[in-house]
């Protein structure tokens, strides 16, 4: 299970108890500015953090809107607080969700809390939380404006969060297709008047970028550039005189640096898989450190 990002204790019950060392959250759900698709993946993520003590979503489910939540709540336990909007095109959830969170945070009995969410006005919120000493988790989708993400200790994407859709199945060719499709080319191949070969150019090919570039360019349509810059930075502040650098200190480096920083939105799912994945950037090393293996890594000259 994943570590508090900031080393705190967590105040679980008494011996025997189920949250017993584990850091207890408090998860909170915008229902207005989340997705009910991903809240099997949202409560797997915050279970690598800690135990969620505190599950509740906030929104106006007399709207037909939000009437995807309602199956998803009995299925997860999740606490539905009714907020009733008081006048028209005003959004009083973000109210109550404030509201309940200071008074939860007064309570001292969480170590952090989870935020869902992407919606720029819980910025502040952020900011309160983590002044109180606790951790804050953000949740929202890839739109959320870059003052909530830095506001959060962790920020993680719901993209990559979403279940993978099976592969749609190609459909089996009937016995006649091939005798079908070589009628049609013989007919096609007759009625053409023959004519000078046209070769068609081969299509250009990128060259790649110098290895000092600070972005690499993009995998897929979808997928966003590798931040080299933020990367070689890493490994440059936690490196020794060889520059090689431990990968937990680069990670740790990369967290508080950039919070919405995530692997696996560059399809891999550990950071030390992303490093390996580019091996003309960076060099990759497992070493022998007393009665573990640590990787190590360095940037390519």
């Amino acid at each position: 299970m994943a570590g508090n990002p900031r080393g705190q204790a967590g105040n679980g019950g008494g011996p025997g108890s189920i949250d017993e060392g584990q850091h207890r959250l408090a998860v909170l759900i915008d229902a207005d500015n989340a997705q009910a698709s991903v809240i099997e993946g949202l409560l797997a993520e915050v279970a690598k953090y800690g135990l969620a003590s505190v599950k509740r979503i906030y929104g106006d489910f007399t709207s037909n809107r939000l009437q995807a939540w309602k199956q998803t709540l009995l299925e997860h336990s999740i606490q539905p607080v009714q907020q009733f909007a008081y006048t028209s095109g005003k959004n009083a959830t973000d109210s109550s969700l404030i509201i309940d969170a200071m008074d939860l945070m007064y309570t001292r009995r969480f170590d952090g809390f989870c935020l869902v969410t992407s919606d720029s006005d819980f910025t502040r919120l952020a900011q309160r939380l983590r002044e109180e000493g606790l951790v804050v988790y953000g949740f929202g989708e890839e739109k959320t404006p870059a003052a909530f993400r830095q506001a959060c200790d962790k920020f993680i994407q719901t993209k990559v969060l979403r279940p993978l859709s099976p592969p749609t199945p190609t459909p089996m060719p009937s016995a006649a297709a091939p005798a079908r499709r070589a009628k049609a080319v013989t007919k096609s191949a007759d009625a053409a008047t023959p004519k000078r070969a046209r070769v068609a150019p081969a299509p250009a090919t990128a060259p790649a970028p110098p290895i000092g570039n600070a972005e690499a360019p993009a995998v897929t349509a979808t997928m966003p550039r590798l931040p080299l810059g933020l990367l070689r930075k890493a490994i440059e502040q936690a490196s020794d005189d060889t520059k090689w650098a431990n990968l937990g200190s680069v990670g740790n480096y990369v967290n508080k640096v950039s919070p919405d920083f995530d692997p696996r939105l560059y399809g891999c799912k550990k950071l030390s898989d992303l490093f390996r994945q580019h091996p003309q950037y960076f060099d990759v090393e497992e070493r022998q450190l007393g009665a573990a293996r640590a990787l190590f890594v360095r940037a390519v000259e």
